[in-house]
Order: C-alpha cells, then sequence, then structure tokens
C-alpha cells in the first residue's frame, strides 16, 4: 500500500484516492497517536490493516456524506491541522477554497477568545466576600 505522506515527506496528506471517490488522508508510519486523534476529532474514520495489530493506519472521510460536504470537511481539517503544527498538503480536488477561509475565521475567533477575557484586578480577594446582613 502506497503511503503518500512517507513519499512527500509530509504528515498528513489529503487526496482522492485513484479509481475511487474516496478522500483519505494519510499519515507517515509511526506519526503519533495525538494525530490520529485529532483527525478522528475533525470528524475522519481511522482505518487500520491488519487489524489489532496495525502495520498502516489512515483516515476518511465518511462516504455517507455528498462529494461536495466531503470535500468541506477534508478542506475544514486543514487550519486545526496547521495550528496544532503539521505539515499538510491537500490536493486541488479535494481543496474548498471558501469551506478553507470558514475554518479559518472560527480558527482566529477560538483563538481571540480566551484573549478577550479580562483579568481579574490584583488585589481582588480570592473569594467573595460575604454578604451583608440588613436588620
Amino acid at each position: 500500500m502506497a503511503n503518500l505522506a512517507d513519499e512527500y515527506g509530509t504528515d498528513v496528506e489529503i487526496y482522492i484516492k485513484a479509481l475511487t471517490s474516496t478522500i483519505h488522508a494519510d499519515t507517515p508510519t509511526g506519526a503519533p497517536a495525538q494525530l490520529h486523534d485529532l483527525l478522528e476529532q475533525l470528524g475522519l474514520e481511522r482505518h487500520e490493516y491488519p487489524t489489532g495489530a496495525p502495520l498502516y493506519i489512515w483516515h476518511t472521510v465518511s462516504e455517507h456524506l455528498g462529494a461536495d460536504e466531503q470535500k468541506r470537511l477534508a478542506t475544514r481539517a486543514i487550519p486545526a491541522l496547521l495550528l496544532a503544527g503539521y505539515d499538510v498538503n491537500c490536493t486541488p480536488d479535494v481543496f474548498d477554497e471558501t469551506a478553507y477561509r470558514h475554518a479559518v475565521h472560527d480558527a482566529r475567533a477560538r483563538e481571540a477568545r480566551p484573549a478577550t477575557q479580562h483579568p481579574a484586578p490584583a488585589n481582588s480577594p480570592s473569594r467573595p466576600a460575604p454578604a451583608r446582613r440588613t436588620p
């Protein structure tokens, strides 16, 4: 079985498998479990061959989705993979520019949220003061 991530030296290769309509995401031999977990969290299905003692692990986009939705799902995974520090390549026949822009926008919004929270003043008590009783 050909592994394009090994062949091209990337962490993830996203492409349509030849003679099929299946979108694959290849990872290099010995890729960290965190990468496989992230791909699953992003909606890709994990496959192993042989089962039980993986020699080869790959991910696919679910075939129950329509072709355009498959491409959007694969493309929307790219910014999250890049932000996690992985080197990703996606073939033009899979890449969806609009989906990518939306995913980048969403990723930026998630990263900006913690920065917009205001820290408590330095001299504020660590727990609230007890309520005053009035007669």
